[in-house]
């Protein structure tokens, strides 16, 4: 007797692949977010490469007024600690009208690693960057001799100063992901890029309302790179191959 064959659910479709410029036209079917993947060793030859590329890659381009830190003069030279480049997930999302979020992630489907609340409203953002680059610079007081107690990773800071293309445009500061940042995640954990307007189920239910306009977002490719335990880089990586980013953040502990 043949053995029946069997047949796809239809309860569980494959998701469907949010293109840039369009909405989602429905909430995906539920997943359930990854935790951040563990870092993976690089190769010999890789590993030389990223740190002398990070080397170059690690130093702000910001003009005055932002203070930017200076490198340890000593022996002679100058100290750089180039810890290697990667590339995350970086999510802009926000109502035009109110403050653009900023969350970091592995991947599409991984939890986010940093939820930032920039300073600035998205639209005015995302106009800006739709007239040239920009560059935000996040600058934060570094304790000079922490105790075990008091010793906090660069991107775990819970408040930075924030200066978006030289000039001090407010302060970002850094949260726990909540519910509504969650659906966001999970309503575009199927695209790896683009940029659009979300329904209202994004937004809580419409919380937002008409005050603060309509939730949009945008997602690109970053590059990583640790120039030290004080100072880390996200160049966005442009789909199209220019070779200038769009959008630069440099995390900065003076």
């Amino acid at each position: 007797m043949p053995t029946p064959k069997h047949r796809p659910s239809a309860a569980h479709p494959p998701p469907s692949a949010v293109a840039p410029d369009q909405s989602p036209a429905r909430t995906p079917t539920p997943v359930s977010l990854q935790k951040p993947s563990p870092k993976k060793p690089v190769s010999g030859p890789t590993k030389l490469f990223r740190r002398v590329k990070s080397v170059f890659r690690s130093f702000p381009v910001i003009t005055t007024p932002c203070r930017m830190p200076s490198p340890a003069v000593g022996g002679g030279g100058v100290q750089i600690h180039g810890g290697g480049s990667k590339q995350v997930t970086g999510t802009l999302f926000g109502h035009r009208k109110s403050r653009v979020n900023l969350a970091i992630q592995d991947h599409p489907r991984c939890l986010p690693l940093v939820v930032l609340e920039l300073s600035i409203q998205t639209g005015k953002l995302l106009q800006d960057m739709g007239a040239g680059l920009v560059r935000i610079a996040l600058e934060c007081e570094k304790n000079p001799r922490p105790s075990d107690h008091q010793r906090v990773k660069l991107m775990d800071e819970p408040i930075w100063s924030m200066y978006c293309n030289g000039r001090k445009a407010g302060y970002a500061v850094r949260r726990e992901a909540t519910d509504d940042d969650l659906n966001v995640m999970q309503l575009l954990h199927a695209a790896s890029m683009g940029a659009g307007v979300l329904p209202e189920t994004a937004a809580g239910g419409g919380a937002g309302g008409e005050e603060e306009g309509e939730m949009t977002y945008m997602r690109a490719n970053f590059e990583r790179v640790v120039g030290s335990k004080d100072s880390e880089t996200y160049y966005m990586v442009s789909p199209d191959g220019n070779t200038g980013p769009e959008l630069s953040v440099f995390f900065v502990r003076v």
